[in-house]
């Protein structure tokens, strides 16, 4: 399962985590899921410790679950907790990139479009979400404010999953593609108050959608 050299570069808590996040987002890991330590432990050949770990650290970004004397599983998002990350999200991303479009560089604005150009053909959902944030933490990182994005990254985990199957099977990719350049440009020209405007409305549709899409599941 794990090859001899990414063994080498991580821990075993990183690797188990890796992995397992995978299992969850490609769905071959359900919601409501049972995630039976033991199991895992033997499956990576190691202790229950480094299993822990990999859970808890799960559990941070929203994938794992803990229930008192049951143990863990994989989370189910309700509508009331994707409203609620959204509108977190909402708060800490349009303050971020109101920053960030202050301080970018043209660097940054070119590792951006490239990242856009990568997704415009982009057909996979696991693909298109991981760049969608890696895209948007490109910009983010301008802000210079390290604390500011560690706590936004967890929040874009929690939602992934869902993501996934939002750009794809909702058919979302190519407007929200339009919505990036719109964001963008507006950091382009260095006018954080039109990114920041752009990105709420852009992170509100997501929203809406997403829920739409829990609701009808």
């Amino acid at each position: 399962m794990i090859s001899n050299t990414i063994a080498k570069r991580k821990s075993m808590p990183d690797i188990i985590a890796e992995e397992l996040k995978e299992a969850i987002l490609t769905g071959k890991f359900k919601e409501g899921q049972a995630l039976k330590q033991e199991e895992i432990a033997a499956m990576f050949e190691t202790s229950l410790i480094p299993v822990r770990e990999a859970l808890r650290t799960l559990e941070v970004q929203g994938l794992v679950e803990f229930k008192i004397n049951k143990g863990a599983f994989v989370s189910n998002l309700s509508v009331d907790e994707v409203k609620e990350i959204f509108e977190i999200r909402t708060m800490l991303e349009s303050g971020a990139i109101e920053i960030a479009a202050e301080n970018i560089t043209g660097e940054d604005i070119e590792k951006a479009e490239a990242i856009l150009d990568g997704m415009d053909n982009e057909t996979d959902g696991k693909a298109l979400s991981r760049l969608n944030w890696k895209f948007h933490s490109i910009i983010y990182e301008a802000s210079n404010r390290k604390k500011l994005i560690k706590m936004i990254a967890p929040l874009h985990a929690n939602v992934e999953r869902y993501m996934m199957l939002y750009l794809v099977d909702m058919k979302y990719h190519s407007t929200s593609q339009s919505e990036h350049r719109l964001i963008l440009e507006a950091c382009k020209n260095k006018n954080g108050k039109l990114a920041s405007d752009i990105l709420k409305a852009h992170l509100g549709l997501a929203s809406e959608h997403l829920i739409e899409y829990l609701k009808r599941r």
